[in-house]
């Protein structure tokens, strides 16, 4: 059974047909989700309202903003604006991708990280000494006129629902961009200003059904590259954040998006923000599908501390040197998800 299951080329057209995970997907045993230690009830991510953005309250929420950012790297929000047709349309346009024949995805199939739009598997097959049980279909979409004639045709609606949702979650980003920036103490459009012509990818990731979820990540433990992720998931558990050495499961909570700070902010905010550990898990009898939108800088940006936050007599000089975000952006694929973080390449040198 196995030679002809790891022929594939996904791990969907494997999953319905093993009863075991072929050994490549298997971790070693210090490197295991431990399904059973992990915290469900009490500390989770802090919820907040943006409807209070727009009113008497804003300094409310930019005080909530910051607590989330500093505290957690992740907070969950609600009445944020996305229409919830919008959302529905998405998710139901990417469960009918990945339900399509095989010899339909294929066609988007691609392990070369540099390709603007691809399918692939894992994380970067090219690299990596573990396979991961998922599924993933990425898009660049800044602008959309430039990618979209790329995207899939299959489903008939794909191009223009995703476009529509894309168009969405920008809009929604750049609200956050400014709440953040306030929130550091900057001008609403400092951190705005920062990201060149500013960049936004998306991924559709597919989780199928695993026989052994505790011997393999969807993804394991990771921080994101870039500045913000905003995230969609279904209505299945999977997404789990690393605080205060435990690993904390977020709950899927409906029409509410789930936002955390990329290394770009860790940088921009001279870690006075940070980027969190957070990862992925399979189980046994349901398919997950989630949808992140990655917010960057163009790849031509100078990214490095904002100014304002650099302060050598008080004790907070810049902890990152400044680089061009392409250099980064490089470094994190190649590195395949190594646990330790890229970011630890780009400080300062201490004088």
């Amino acid at each position: 059974m196995e030679a002809s299951a790891t022929s594939k080329l996904l791990v969907s057209d494997i999953a319905s047909s093993v009863d075991h995970v072929p050994s490549n997907y298997v971790r070693p045993i210090s490197d295991r989700p431990n399904l059973s230690e992990i915290e469900t009830s009490g500390d989770s991510i802090p919820m907040i309202d943006l409807q209070e953005l727009h009113g008497p309250n804003r300094a409310d929420v930019i005080y909530q903003v910051a607590h989330a950012c500093a505290s957690y790297g992740f907070f969950q929000i609600k009445n944020h604006g996305v229409p919830e047709k919008t959302i529905e349309r998405m998710m139901t346009v990417a469960r009918e991708f990945f339900r399509q024949p095989e010899s339909e995805r294929v066609k988007h199939y691609s392990a070369d990280t540099k390709k603007t739009t691809r399918l692939s598997t894992s994380f970067n097959v090219g690299s990596e000494k573990f396979s991961n049980w998922r599924d993933f279909l990425r898009l660049h979409c800044l602008p959309i006129e430039d990618f979209i004639s790329e995207w899939p045709s299959s489903p008939v609606s794909f191009r223009e629902v995703t476009a529509e949702y894309a168009t969405s979650v920008r809009a929604l980003v750049l609200v956050l961009l400014e709440a953040i920036s306030e929130s550091l103490g900057l001008a609403k459009d400092s951190v705005s200003n920062t990201l060149g012509k500013h960049g936004q990818h998306m991924a559709l990731n597919y989780y199928p059904p695993c026989p052994q979820p505790d011997l393999t990540f969807g993804l394991p433990g990771h921080k994101d590259p870039n500045l913000i992720t905003v995230l969609l998931q279904d209505e299945v558990s999977g997404l789990q954040v690393f605080k205060d050495g435990n690993w904390i499961a977020v709950h899927p909570v409906p029409n509410t998006f789930i936002v955390n700070m990329g290394d770009q902010m860790q940088v921009i905010s001279n870690d006075k923000y940070k980027s969190v550990l957070h990862r992925a898990v399979v189980n046994s009898d349901k398919e997950r599908i989630s949808i992140p939108t990655f917010y960057c800088p163009s790849l031509d940006a100078v990214v490095g501390p904002q100014q304002e936050l650099i302060n050598e007599e008080e004790e907070s000089p810049a902890v990152y040197r400044s680089f061009i975000y392409a250099e980064y952006y490089e470094k994190f694929w190649d590195r395949a998800l190594a646990t330790e973080s890229c970011i630890d390449l780009f400080k300062a040198s201490k004088t």
